[in-house]
């Protein structure tokens, strides 16, 4: 549905593909993601925040962008769970997703279906695995009580939780520490 105050940039009979701006104003990057994919709002985002930058006289590599994108893409939301683990409505990991489909596969299932989700800096940080990482961020109080009444334990699988707590970062000469006395225990 185009707002009546909104000019439109086609015409009558004119072409258009899924995805196609057919009108002014800002495109909005959920949108970017719904219509065009991945990639595209990817390239989008990435594109704008290099402008910001830009206009500043500041250059970063897209590398250093595109890792915080990655981390805004992580979750997707279920829309077919069929008898899989998951509830639909249910935001997960995509890499859980698909780990769980690869099985589905190799079972001769049908695969569960899902929409990517993009979240913004401050949800994707507090939604990560680590609730450690987490509290780090913002909201301390709120992550650590609800951590607390649920029962939950931190693995100290990332960088930011492992340097939180003082430990070897699992990573270059921490990794194969960690990776050794792992072996020891078991």
């Amino acid at each position: 549905m185009i707002p009546k105050w909104r000019q439109l940039n086609v015409f009558e009979g004119e072409m258009v593909q899924r995805g196609d701006v057919i009108s002014d104003g800002a495109e909005t990057p959920h949108d970017i993601l719904r219509l065009r994919g991945v990639r595209a709002v990817t390239e989008y985002i990435v594109n704008e925040v290099q402008d910001v930058y830009r206009l500043q006289g500041v250059k970063i590599n897209d590398k250093h962008i595109e890792v915080i994108v990655r981390q805004m893409l992580r979750k997707a939301v279920i829309t077919k769970a069929y008898d899989s683990e998951f509830l639909e409505g249910e935001q997960v990991e995509v890499a859980r997703v698909k780990i769980v489909n690869r099985q589905r596969e190799a079972e001769g299932k049908p695969p569960v279906e899902f929409e990517r989700e993009l979240l913004g800096i401050t949800k994707a940080s507090l939604a990560t695995e680590s609730f450690i990482s987490a509290a780090s961020f913002q909201e301390t109080t709120r992550v650590l009580t609800e951590a607390a009444v649920a029962g939950k334990r931190d693995e100290l699988r990332g960088l930011k939780e492992n340097v939180i707590v003082g430990r070897l970062i699992p990573a270059g000469t921490g990794f194969a520490y960690q990776s050794k006395s792992s072996q020891n225990i078991a």
